[in-house]
């Protein structure tokens, strides 16, 4: 699969095939979007690449740019958490009957409702690094009839912080490690790992309050 998206990332598409799968993935969370960000990044820092591992980096032709790259996944990260959160907003009864069928979705928002009350707007921060936790925080935030003005300002930053660090990740791998497939594991590893931290801190039981004394 490595090999695929490698494959991908000499193609002047690169920055298409990156923006549609993060703005499809809060609807289709299987999408490898971060994936992507992270091999398109490993590929632009590959010709720079003066890791301890003693292994010839091929350097494409043509590699993408880090800053464009940056760009665009936090720009495609914002529209599509405004599009799941205009469709939420609209769908009424009908996404109402679509939530009620699906169980994961049905505790996900119950979860994200109790969350909300605690950490406010961090949480939309939190969540998009947890899997399909865009997609809950988007829709529920939709669904809840959340202004605008107080949801977008944490989606920009929900998405900086996304790309930021799906970049980071694939670019200083890589410069790090000296071969682009290692350093692309280890980042998609690391990418995972805050998935999980992520999904732990959402899913974590709100703390007793504190009997008077």
């Amino acid at each position: 699969m490595l090999e695929t998206l490698g494959s991908l990332t000499t193609s002047p598409w690169i920055y298409a095939v990156v923006a549609v799968s993060i703005l499809l993935d809060v609807f289709l969370p299987v999408l490898p979007s971060g994936v992507l960000v992270i091999t398109a990044a490993a590929a632009a820092a590959a010709a720079g690449a003066t890791g301890p591992v003693p292994v010839p980096v091929p350097v494409p032709e043509r590699v993408p740019d880090i800053m464009a790259l940056l760009v665009i996944a936090t720009t495609a990260s914002v529209l599509g958490d405004m599009a799941a959160y205009r469709l939420a907003r609209r769908g009424g009864a009908r996404l109402d009957r679509a939530i009620a069928r699906s169980r994961r979705l049905t505790r996900a928002h119950e979860r994200l409702g109790a969350a909300l009350a605690r950490g406010g707007g961090a949480l939309v921060v939190i969540a998009r690094f947890a899997p399909a936790g865009r997609s809950v925080v988007s829709l529920g935030a939709g669904k809840t009839h959340r202004k605008v003005k107080e949801f977008l300002p944490w989606s920009v930053l929900a998405g900086m912080a996304w790309a930021g660090y799906s970049v980071a990740l694939g670019y200083f791998g890589t410069q790090w490690l000296g071969a682009t497939w290692l350093g692309t594991a280890v980042s998609v590893i690391a990418l995972f790992a805050a998935g999980a931290l992520a999904a732990f801190l959402i899913r974590r039981p709100p703390p007793s309050p504190t009997p008077a004394g």
